[in-house]
């Protein structure tokens, strides 16, 4: 699959937001937009680049490539109810997302990792789909043979003192993760609204 190969602290400095994975102490030092003009860079925004600069922000968090964010929007468009509160469910209810979410990885990059890489199992099967949705009621978990690397035990001592968003519950001695219900919008770590995301792709 693809991946978008320009540095993501200068992403994080275009969007103007501190994000909550990355870019936080580029966006510190620098608080402007990229580019040779420095502070004095970047006027007024349009209605449009307000628009834009939302839509880009969630495929920043996600981790995400244009084609596959526009399936995920035209998805949640045919679907009955909130276009933009069922965008924000498909998204966080990717595997990737869920990983990072219950504390098994420390960045939604690593639990893509993890993932590719064969060390998480979902109801006891194991994926390595990080796209994969996870469902209500379903459990991801660390696969046990995995469990007994290092790197993984160090992941099973964090967990205890680990706060897990409400949908989850988390289990340390297990290093696993029930989703409890689907997520709500105000659940989101990085506050992102979709009602301009969806008016994007409305134009």
């Amino acid at each position: 699959m693809g991946r978008n190969l320009q540095p993501r602290t200068k992403r994080v400095r275009r969007i103007g937001e501190k994000l909550v994975t990355h870019g936080e102490k580029a966006f510190s030092r620098r608080p402007y937009p990229p580019g040779q003009h420095g502070p004095r860079g970047g006027g007024k925004i349009s209605e449009y680049g307000i628009r834009l600069r939302e839509k880009q922000k969630a495929q920043l968090v996600y981790g995400l490539l244009e084609r596959q964010f526009r399936r995920y929007v035209v998805a949640a468009r045919r679907q009955v109810g909130n276009t933009g509160e069922l965008l924000l469910q498909t998204l966080e209810l990717r595997l990737d997302n869920v990983v990072f979410r219950a504390g098994l990885a420390p960045s939604r990059e690593a639990a893509r990792q993890l993932v590719r890489h064969g060390h998480l199992t979902v109801n006891g099967r194991r994926v390595n789909i990080p796209s994969y949705q996870v469902r209500v009621g379903q459990t991801v978990a660390i696969d046990e043979r995995s469990r007994q690397r290092t790197h993984f035990q160090t992941i099973q001592k964090q967990l205890e003192n680990y706060q897990a968003p409400v949908w989850l519950s988390v289990d340390a001695t297990a290093a696993s993760a029930i989703v409890q219900s689907k997520p709500a919008a105000t659940d989101v770590a990085t506050p992102i609204n979709t009602q301009l995301i969806v008016e994007f792709y409305s134009r």
